[in-house]
């Protein structure tokens, strides 16, 4: 009987450590995997048609999510900073970044009624 409650709380304290582990990597990925080079106008450019580096943009990804499109920036302003989107609808913009870590990810920008930046996420496919 104490080896049931002994092996019941070591499985308890497991899995509360592989659940910090786990939330812990999920609130911080983005940073990590997207989030190795400041964004650089000319290197997106040049990336778009890109298919022999599997995360062509990714790298850039982050750092243009956080520093660079911000809020209530216009529609017309985003479209001549990153050039023309993989997928456009009339309140999104999408930008392909490439396979990283073995899905494709896209950096997905949504505009409110008036063309303005709302907010932007990096989407897996």
């Amino acid at each position: 009987m104490k080896l049931i409650n002994w092996a019941s709380i070591v499985l308890a304290v497991f899995t509360l450590i592989l659940t910090i582990v786990f939330f812990t990597w999920w609130a911080m990925k983005d940073s990590v995997v997207f989030g190795n080079e400041k964004f650089d106008q000319v290197k997106w450019m040049q990336s778009a048609a890109t298919i022999e580096t599997e995360c062509k943009r990714g790298d850039m990804a982050y750092h243009l999510q956080q520093r660079i499109l911000v809020r209530g920036t216009p529609r017309e302003a985003v479209a001549v900073l990153l050039g023309r989107p993989s997928y456009e609808d009339s309140n999104a913009l999408e930008y392909d970044l490439g396979k990283c870590m073995h899905v494709y990810h896209g950096l997905r920008i949504f505009f409110d009624e008036n063309n303005r930046l709302l907010h932007s996420r990096i989407s897996s496919h």
